[in-house]
C-alpha cells in the first residue's frame, strides 16, 4: 500500500476518531497510562487528540501524525483541553528528532499501523532519554489460539479498510527493539496491551 493511500485512509477516519474522544471511549486505560508523562512528550500519531485530556499538568507535548485531517481534529481537541501543545504533519517513519530529546514518548494504538514499526520502536529508544518513560496503549496478536486464529485470517482486510494490522507482536518487538519493560497489563483475550517502558542503555 502507497503511502498516499495510508493516509487516506486515515483522514476518512478522522472524524470517528473525534467522535470517540467526545465519548471518552477508553478513558480508564488511557488515564491509567498517561499518568506516567512527565517533562517534554512526544506523541507519535496521535490522531483526533483523544490522549490530551489525560496528560498531567505541566507536559508540553510535541504531536505528530502524517494524516492532515487527524491534526486538524487535534489541533481543536488541544485547545479545548488547553494544553501546552505543539503538533505538525508528519510521516513517524520519516521523522527525525536528535537523541535524547524527550522525558516521555507516548503511542496508543499506532503500532498496528505503520509499514516499518521495528524502525519507529528504535526511533523512540533513541530519542527518548536514559531512563525515561516509553508508554504504549496498543493492541496485537493475541495468546488465545481462537482469537488469534481469526486475526490472521481478518488481518488483510483490516489493513485495506482500516490501515491496521491485527496480527503483530507487540511484546517482542518492544524488546527487539532494546526497550525494557516495566510494566505490562493485558486485556481483551491478551490482544490489547498497556506498556510502561524505558531505556536503560543506548547500547
Amino acid at each position: 500500500m502507497t503511502n498516499h493511500n495510508r493516509v487516506r485512509i486515515f483522514d476518512r477516519q478522522a472524524k470517528s476518531y473525534e467522535k470517540r474522544r467526545k465519548k471518552m471511549q477508553l478513558a480508564g486505560e488511557r488515564s491509567k497510562l498517561l499518568r506516567y508523562a512527565t517533562g517534554k512528550v512526544l506523541e507519535v500519531s496521535v490522531g483526533a487528540g483523544n490522549n490530551f485530556l489525560f496528560y498531567p499538568k505541566g507536559v508540553h507535548v510535541t504531536a505528530v501524525d502524517f494524516s492532515p485531517k487527524m491534526i486538524e481534529k487535534a489541533k481543536e481537541a488541544a485547545a479545548e483541553c488547553g494544553i501546552d501543545c505543539e503538533l505538525f504533519v508528519s510521516d513517524v517513519e520519516s521523522l527525525e528528532f536528535p537523541e535524547n530529546t524527550f522525558d516521555t514518548i507516548v503511542s496508543t494504538l499506532s503500532l498496528c499501523a505503520y509499514q516499518r514499526p521495528d524502525e519507529v520502536l528504535r526511533k523512540m529508544k533513541a530519542w527518548v532519554k536514559i531512563g525515561g518513560n516509553i508508554l504504549l496503549f496498543e493492541h496485537g496478536i493475541s495468546t488465545n489460539r481462537t482469537y488469534s486464529w481469526f486475526q490472521n485470517r481478518l488481518d488483510g482486510l483490516s489493513v485495506k479498510l482500516f490501515g491496521c494490522h491485527q496480527n503483530r507482536d507487540i511484546v517482542q518487538m518492544v524488546k527487539d527493539a532494546g526497550i525494557v519493560i516495566e510494566h505490562l497489563e493485558r486485556m481483551m483475550l491478551n490482544s490489547v496491551l498497556l506498556i510502561r517502558g524505558t531505556v536503560e542503555s543506548k547500547v
